[in-house]
C-alpha cells in the first residue's frame, strides 16, 4: 500500500463518482514502492477522452495528447495526466503506434506497457494491482519486459535505452531474456531520433550503476555511437593505466559527480586514443593529440544527437583541456581561469580526478594531492575577486584613446595589461596601468 497526494485522490474520486474506473499507474507507483518521491502522478481510466472532458468540465484541462487518450487536468494547482485505457495497433518505424484503440479493460491497458515495474497501478486508497510481477521484480531489482521482450523492442526501440537507463539509475540487473533481446534488437536504434537518444543517454549516464551498464552493454552503445568501437579492448600498456580504453572510460564516468555535462565529458574524453596511438620500438604506446581528436569526434556525435550548442561547446572544451597538466602555481591557475572561469576550472579538476581514479594506482596519491593544491589556489584566487577578464581591468578603451591610441592598438594594449595583472606583475590600479601604457607609447 502506498500514499497518494490529495489531488490524485480527488481526481480518482471524481472519475469513480461518474461511474468510471481510475488508478494511479506507472512510474509514480514504482517510485513510491521503491521509497522515492514521485516527480508526478499519472492516472489511467476506463473513461473515454470525450467522457473525461465531460467529467472535468469544472476544471482547467489541457488536451496534451487527446488523440492518444491523454488529458491533463489541473486540480488544486497540480497538473495530472489522465489517460484512457488503450491498446496500440501497428507501430511505425519501431517507435510510435499508428493507431490506438480505447478500451474498458484495465488488464489490456497494463499489458501494453514496457517493463513490469512500470505496469503496476493502485487505487485511491493505495492498494496495488500487479498483474505481471512488477512488485517482486522491484524487490529483486530486476528490469523485465512485460510479455515478449523482442516484441516490446520491435514496437518501440527506444525501450532498449530506457531499459539500460532504468538499470543504471536504479542500480538494477536486466533479466536474461530482456537482456538478450536488447542485444538482438539493438540495430533498431537507428530508427530513433537523435534527440530522443540523447535525452535517454544523459539520464543513463547520471545513474549510480553506469559503469557496469557501459561495460556490459558496450555493443548497444556502439549501435548509436559507432565511433567508440575501436576503444573496446584497446590496450594501454603504460604504468599509468590498468584498463583498456573503453573500460577506463566507463570507470571514469562513474567516478565523476552525477552531472550530465561532466559525465558526457568523461564518456568522450579518450575516444580519440585508438586513432592517435603511436608505438615506440619497445612497444610503449603514446596518445599525443588525443584530446583534440576526441573533441572532433564528440562534436560530430553530439551534432548527430541534436545537442544544444552550449553543451557541445562546454563538453568539447573540457575534453580538450582534460590532459593539460598545468603546474601548481598561482600564475598558471590564474591564466587558466582567465581563459575560462572559476566554475570551469573546478569542473576541469573534477574531470582530472575522475580520470586519475580510473587509472592504475601508480603515483595516484601524488596526482590527487596535486589536484587538491590546484583547487586551493583557485578558491583563494576566486575569493580575492582577482582580475581575470578585460572587464575586470581598472582601465578601459576610453583610457587608451586618451593616450592617443586607436584601432588595434587599444585591444592589444588592454590584453597586454590583463596578462601582466594575471601574472601578478602589475597591480590592477587605474594609475599604475595608465602609467605603464603611457610609457609603452613612448
Amino acid at each position: 500500500m502506498i500514499s497518494l497526494p490529495k489531488y490524485a485522490v480527488k481526481a480518482i474520486e471524481i472519475l469513480e463518482n461518474a461511474g468510471y474506473q481510475a488508478y494511479c499507474v506507472g512510474g509514480c507507483v514504482r517510485d513510491s514502492l521503491f521509497g522515492k518521491e514521485p516527480e508526478d502522478w499519472d492516472i489511467c481510466t476506463s473513461a473515454s477522452p470525450d467522457e473525461m472532458k465531460a467529467v472535468f468540465t469544472d476544471y482547467r484541462t489541457i488536451e496534451t495528447g487527446i488523440k492518444h487518450g491523454t488529458l491533463t487536468v489541473v486540480i488544486d494547482r497540480n497538473p495530472i495526466e489522465i489517460t484512457t485505457y488503450r491498446t496500440e495497433g501497428v507501430y511505425a518505424a519501431h517507435r510510435r503506434p499508428v493507431s490506438v484503440n480505447f478500451i474498458r479493460d484495465l488488464d489490456g491497458d497494463l499489458s501494453r506497457r514496457d517493463f513490469t515495474i512500470n505496469a503496476m497501478c493502485c487505487d485511491r486508497e493505495g492498494n496495488i494491482t500487479d498483474r505481471f510481477g512488477g512488485g517482486q521484480d522491484l524487490k529483486d531489482k530486476l528490469i523485465r519486459c512485460v510479455g515478449d521482450p523482442a516484441k516490446r523492442f520491435d514496437e518501440d526501440a527506444l525501450r532498449i535505452l530506457r531499459a539500460l537507463r532504468f538499470a543504471s539509475v536504479l542500480g538494477f540487473e536486466i533479466e536474461p531474456e530482456t537482456s538478450k533481446a536488447i542485444f538482438d534488437k539493438r540495430f533498431l536504434l537507428e530508427y530513433i531520433s537523435g534527440e530522443r537518444i540523447f535525452a535517454e543517454l544523459k539520464k543513463l549516464l547520471c545513474g549510480k550503476n553506469v559503469t557496469k551498464i557501459l561495460i556490459d552493454y558496450k555493443e548497444v552503445f556502439a549501435a548509436i555511437m559507432p565511433e567508440i568501437t575501436p576503444c573496446f579492448g584497446f590496450a594501454q600498456p603504460t604504468k599509468h593505466h590498468c584498463y583498456d580504453v573503453w573500460t577506463h572510460i566507463a570507470v571514469s564516468v562513474g567516478c565523476c559527480r552525477e552531472d550530465a555535462r561532466l559525465r558526457l565529458a568523461m564518456l568522450f574524453h579518450d575516444i580519440g586514443k585508438p586513432a592517435m596511438a603511436r608505438y615506440d620500438e619497445d612497444g610503449t604506446v603514446h596518445f599525443k593529440g588525443h584530446p583534440i581528436k576526441s573533441a572532433e569526434m564528440l562534436t560530430e556525435i553530439l551534432d548527430r544527437f541534436r545537442s544544444d550548442n552550449a553543451t557541445i561547446s562546454y563538453v568539447r572544451e573540457q575534453v580538450i583541456e582534460h590532459d593539460n597538466r598545468i603546474p601548481v602555481t598561482r600564475k598558471n591557475v590564474k591564466r587558466f581561469m582567465a581563459k575560462h572561469d572559476f566554475d570551469f576550472f573546478m569542473d576541469y579538476l573534477e574531470i582530472r580526478r575522475a580520470d586519475t581514479l580510473a587509472q592504475s594506482d601508480y603515483n595516484r596519491e601524488g596526482k590527487l594531492e596535486e589536484l587538491d593544491q590546484l583547487a586551493f589556489i583557485a578558491v583563494t584566487v576566486n575569493n580575492e575577486n582577482s582580475c581575470l577578464k578585460l572587464t575586470d581591468l581598472a582601465v578601459d578603451g576610453k583610457d587608451m584613446i586618451s593616450l592617443g591610441m586607436s584601432g588595434r592598438q587599444i585591444g592589444a594594449m588592454l590584453q597586454r595589461l590583463l596578462d601582466l595583472v594575471v601574472d601578478d606583475k602589475l597591480e590592477n590600479d587605474h594609475d599604475v596601468l595608465l602609467d605603464y601604457a603611457r610609457n609603452r607609447m613612448r
